[in-house]
């Protein structure tokens, strides 16, 4: 490569490039997680740009009316439209990581860390958002309330209404690439995550704007977050004490996407029928065959029935774990469910 091409840290290049280096064959060093503060970081800069996020129409004609003004003020003064992302707005993702939990983690956030991420923040901004992050930086206490507070009342008003529907998707597309992984490897799994993402020598190599560096997974993994709210690329989180992380555009996001539950769960009924619908959407959690038929408001005894014909078409698994009986939607009952969203 011509040197005076090279790509420069921090400004846009064709060539810049994050590579994730795995031990070959290595499946335990990827595992996927789901991220409820990516979810709302993304949501906040989909507001503030709507016209390059054209699948997200639907949801932003429902929510942009009923934002907390002054709340989601602070929250575009720390996320911004584009670029950096501090590290401390998420906790590590995980397959059961609830937005509860993930609010948790930001009102304990360490205070050193955040300081540096503010600097990072002040040293790419200007103007006024530059003096907020500023006097955030010097109280990192009291800015962490602030944000913590902001971050709750955005995402009740936002995203808490349509997070049944966003998570089914999230779960679909893990469902389906751990399925691959299972039957055709890593590489077949990478390969088909995103158009910047390849794999090749024992590394997945992710295509970015800005940013390029070699990332040593080998002892720690590398987790796989999709993401809906993020649908335009991939981002990733390199730098310790975090995990190596990739987020990418979860499969199946439609401008449709956050219909209501009502909607969905009649799309599945003309296919299913009312009742194994229901079944169906509610089993992204394990439940036992009582509270099956008590949340369908049926017996016991139907409810087996019908697990048993959702289980026979391979859309339910059932387990036992001592005198319970527990039912969880398979990576097929999974992609079905994202597939009418």
């Amino acid at each position: 490569m011509d040197r005076n091409n090279a790509p420069v840290e921090g400004i846009e290049h064709p060539d810049h490039r994050v590579e994730f280096h795995l031990s070959p064959g290595d499946v335990e060093a990827v595992r996927f997680g789901i991220s409820p503060g990516h979810e709302l970081a993304h949501a906040v800069r989909v507001l503030l740009r709507p016209a390059a996020h054209p699948l997200q129409w639907g949801w932003l004609r429902a929510v942009r009316d009923r934002l907390p003004r002054d709340e989601f003020a602070l929250l575009t003064t720390v996320v911004g439209d584009d670029g950096y992302l501090p590290d401390f707005l998420t906790t590590a993702p995980r397959w059961d990581l609830t937005p509860e939990a993930e609010l948790d983690e930001l009102r304990g956030a360490p205070l050193g860390p955040m300081r540096v991420d503010f600097g990072k923040m002040v040293l790419r901004s200007t103007g006024a958002r530059r003096k907020a992050l500023g006097e955030m930086q010097g109280q990192p206490a009291r800015a962490r309330s602030m944000i913590a507070d902001a971050w709750a009342a955005v995402w009740d008003a936002a995203l808490a209404p349509v997070w049944p529907q966003l998570e089914r998707l999230l779960r679909a597309d893990i469902a389906v690439r751990s399925r691959t992984i299972a039957s055709a490897g890593i590489a077949s799994m990478a390969g088909d995550l995103h158009p910047q993402v390849t794999w090749g020598e024992g590394a997945v190599r992710v295509s970015l704007r800005r940013h390029s560096e070699q990332v040593d997974c080998r002892g720690s993994g590398l987790v796989l977050v999709p993401s809906v709210m993020s649908s335009w690329g991939c981002m990733v989180l390199t730098e310790p004490p975090a995990q190596p992380t990739l987020f990418y555009p979860a499969r199946g996001v439609t401008a449709g996407w956050a219909r209501d539950a009502a909607e969905t769960t009649e799309a599945l009924g003309a296919l299913l029928g009312p009742a194994r619908a229901g079944i169906l959407l509610r089993a992204g959690t394990a439940r036992t065959t009582s509270q099956v038929a008590q949340e369908a408001g049926i017996a016991i005894s139907t409810a087996s029935h019908h697990l048993a014909v959702l289980r026979d078409a391979g859309l339910i698994g059932s387990e036992r774990d001592g005198a319970r009986m527990l039912h969880l939607r398979t990576p097929l009952g999974e992609a079905m469910v994202g597939a009418v969203l």
